[in-house]
């Protein structure tokens, strides 16, 4: 799948709730690198350790294409932090997505999306500290 894909999936697997920033890049960072299989050749992500963990900023590029395509919303939400989510019709191709993958990988997508949507801002970055380490190297997070 291309990185537009994965992306829909994950907005998708949300059922339109939205994600904040850090939901959405770590929840991207969790599929590219725990299941590098599912990516097209050359259309992974290029995370990299940033002030609050794992960046990139190509993340923020797909979700504005894909709002650009209305498969995706990008609106400030209640907190006055940009929020994602899936529109109707980005929810209907997310599907198709997710029903293309093999069951494992669509239940870790799933999973994965619920995990990052449950955990307060402070518990996601250091949950994802814990577990990959070399992510901690340029934070600014003192959590």
């Amino acid at each position: 799948m291309k990185r537009s894909e994965a992306l829909l999936a994950i907005l998708g697997a949300a059922k339109g709730r939205p994600f904040s920033p850090v939901q959405l890049q770590k929840a991207v960072f969790l599929i590219d690198r725990n299941l590098p299989e599912v990516f097209d050749a050359d259309s992974r992500f290029g995370f990299v350790p940033y002030d609050y963990g794992p960046f990139d900023r190509e993340v923020y590029v797909e979700a504005s294409a894909l709002k650009l395509s209305e498969l995706a919303s990008i609106a400030k939400g209640a907190s006055g932090y940009t929020e994602y989510s899936v529109t109707d019709d980005g929810l209907v191709r997310a599907e198709e997505i997710l029903q293309g993958l093999a069951e494992n990988h669509r239940a870790y997508f799933f999973s994965v999306v619920e995990w990052v949507r449950s955990l307060s801002f402070a518990k996601l970055v250091k949950s994802i500290y814990e577990a990959y380490p070399d992510m901690r190297a340029n934070s600014i997070f003192v959590g």
